[in-house]
C-alpha cells in the first residue's frame, strides 16, 4: 500500500483495522453460532461492517467521498467509479446490507439461516480479499 501521504496511510490502516476486528469477532461467535438465531444474526452484522470497512479503505485509498452509510449497493457504486471489475466482484456482499442494523431490534430482524453464518464469513473474506489484493497492487 502506497497511499499519497501519511496522514492517509493512517486513515486507511484505522479502516482495515476495523474491518479486520469486525471478521475476527464474526469468525469467533460462528463457532458456538449454529444453534442459536441471535448469534448468527450477529456473526452477519459484523460480516457487513467489516465488508462495508474494508470497501471504505477502498474508497479511502482512491480519495472518493462517501456519505455515511451502512448500505453495500450504495458502496459499490462508488467503487464502479474507480474499478468496475472490483464493484462487479463485490456484488455478492449486498445480500449482507440488512444486518447492518436490523439485527440490532428485535421484530426487524434478517433472517439468517443456519449456514447463512458460514457464507456470510466466506463474503466478508472474499472482500477483505479483493480489496487488499488491490491495495497491495496499487
Amino acid at each position: 500500500m502506497r497511499p499519497p501521504n501519511p496522514n492517509l496511510e493512517s486513515l486507511l490502516r484505522q479502516w482495515i483495522g476495523k474491518a479486520d476486528a469486525d471478521l475476527d469477532a464474526a469468525e469467533y461467535l460462528a463457532l458456538n453460532s449454529t444453534d442459536n438465531a441471535c448469534r448468527r444474526e450477529i456473526v452477519g452484522f459484523h460480516c457487513q461492517q467489516s465488508a462495508e470497512k474494508y470497501i471504505k479503505a477502498l474508497l479511502t485509498y482512491h480519495q472518493v467521498d462517501f456519505p455515511k452509510t451502512h448500505h453495500i449497493g450504495r458502496l459499490r457504486m462508488l467503487v464502479d467509479t474507480i474499478n468496475r471489475e472490483a464493484a462487479e466482484a463485490m456484488i455478492e456482499a449486498e445480500w449482507l446490507t440488512p444486518f447492518a442494523a436490523q439485527t440490532r431490534y428485535p421484530g426487524d430482524v434478517a433472517e439468517m439461516l443456519p449456514g447463512d453464518e458460514l457464507k456470510a464469513i466466506r463474503t466478508a473474506r472474499a472482500v477483505k480479499e479483493l480489496v487488499l489484493r488491490i491495495l497491495n497492487a496499487e
